[in-house]
């Protein structure tokens, strides 16, 4: 029998306090949520490893250091509310669940929509909705959000989820270029949203986030 709490200490103790992040609620929330419950069956041995877990061929669970870091870039405060876009199972739901007030949770996949909830209300995660739909076209129903954060690389961010960010409001996305990634925070000041550079990561490119592609004849 896997000691999984173990584990979830190890990955705090050795990925997660040494990239810097130190916020008594990030440390408590990843501690607290069990990484294993919302991965593949076929990875749950390799859950608190330092990779990303495959969800399917461009999806990902985030590795825990790029994921850790981008909640303190994101510092979700407790009467938020928080769109998380492709939550797949539902783990980084869970988690922003312990530091926002509620979460609602895009996943584009029915049958893992399905599973994720099923999955967030046995772990005690009740103030998450999973909103089945168009990943680049957020919950415009619920919005607008105090917080949007992106499970994935993304070239280019969709209008309709710049328009869900509430102004005074903030967006945390993982820029590919290549195979190389940039994470920002883009906050939404006077309708338009800057960007501040936080750290470099990689992940593969969301669904319906790629840059148009021009085709010169």
């Amino acid at each position: 029998m896997m000691d999984f709490a173990a584990r979830r200490t190890m990955m705090v103790d050795t990925q997660v306090r040494p990239s810097d992040v130190t916020k008594f609620p990030i440390i408590d929330a990843m501690l607290t949520v069990p990484r294993e419950a919302f991965v593949p069956t076929d990875f749950t041995a390799t859950a608190y490893v330092g990779e990303s877990v495959p969800l399917d061929a461009d999806r990902v669970v985030l590795e825990p250091r790029t994921f850790a870091k981008m909640l303190d870039a994101a510092d979700v405060q407790p009467d938020e509310l928080v769109l998380d876009i492709g939550a797949g199972l539902g783990y980084s739901s869970a988690v922003l669940a312990r530091l926002g007030e509620a979460v609602i949770a895009v996943e584009d996949d029915a049958s893992r929509a399905t599973e994720a909830q099923a999955l967030l209300s046995q772990n005690g995660a009740d103030n998450v909705i999973v909103h089945e739909g168009v990943l680049a076209e957020g919950a415009a129903a619920h919005g607008p959000y105090d917080v949007i954060f992106l499970q994935g690389g993304i070239e280019a961010l969709p209008p309709a989820l710049d328009a869900q960010v509430k102004e005074g409001g903030r967006i945390v996305a993982l820029f590919m270029e290549g195979a190389l990634g940039t994470v920002k925070v883009g906050y939404k000041i006077d309708g338009t949203l800057n960007w501040r550079y936080a750290f470099n990561a990689s992940a593969p490119v969301l669904p319906g986030f790629e840059r148009e592609r021009s085709f010169v004849l």
